[in-house]
C-alpha cells in the first residue's frame, strides 16, 4: 500500500508540476510528464500498480486543477492505459525488462487513451467533431511520455532493486 501511495504521488506531482497547456484547441489540452511517469510506473511495477497510479494520480490532478469535470474520465482512461502498459511489459515473465515489449506496450496503450478522451469530449461537448481537435495534443503527450519513459526504465532496470 505504501508503494502504491508513493507511485500515485509521483504520477500526481509529475502531472501537476511539469505541464504545458496547449493553445491549439478551444477545449484546452495539456502536455505533462505525468504520462511518462505513468508509463515508467507500469513498466517497473506491473499492471495493477500502473493502473492505480495512473487513475488516482491523474484523477487527483484533475480534481484540484480546474479540470474537475474530466476526473472520472481520466480515472478510467488513465487506469486502463496503465494496466495495458503493465500487462504487456510484464507479459511472459519479462517484468518490464524488454525494450521491445516496453515500446510495444506504450504504443499499444495510446489508441485506448485517445479513444477514452474522445468519448469523454463527445459526452462533454455534445458532438463528434470537436473532440478531433484534441487528438494532436494527446498524441504529443504520449510521444513525449514514451521518449522519456523508455530510457528511464532502461536505466532503472540496471539497478538491482528494479530487476525483479
Amino acid at each position: 500500500m505504501i508503494i502504491s501511495a508513493m507511485l500515485i504521488a509521483l504520477v500526481f506531482v509529475a502531472t501537476l508540476l511539469l505541464n504545458i497547456k496547449l493553445p491549439i484547441t478551444a477545449n484546452g489540452g495539456l502536455v505533462h510528464l505525468g504520462t511518462a511517469m505513468l508509463f515508467t510506473v507500469a513498466m517497473l511495477f506491473g499492471p495493477k500498480k500502473g493502473a492505480i497510479a495512473g487513475a488516482v494520480g491523474m484523477g487527483l490532478f484533475d480534481l484540484i486543477s480546474g479540470w474537475t469535470l474530466w476526473a472520472p474520465f481520466t480515472f478510467l482512461t488513465r487506469g486502463l492505459q496503465g494496466y495495458i502498459v503493465g500487462k504487456i511489459a510484464w507479459s511472459g515473465g519479462r517484468n518490464g525488462g524488454s525494450f521491445t515489449f516496453n515500446l510495444l506496450a506504450t504504443i499499444t496503450s495510446v489508441p485506448f487513451m485517445l479513444a477514452g478522451y474522445y468519448i469523454c469530449e463527445r459526452i462533454l461537448f455534445g458532438n463528434w467533431a470537436v473532440p478531433a481537435a484534441s487528438i494532436p495534443g494527446n498524441l504529443v503527450q504520449n510521444i513525449v511520455g514514451i521518449l522519456v519513459a523508455i530510457p528511464v526504465c532502461a536505466a532503472l532496470k540496471r539497478i538491482p532493486l528494479f530487476r525483479r
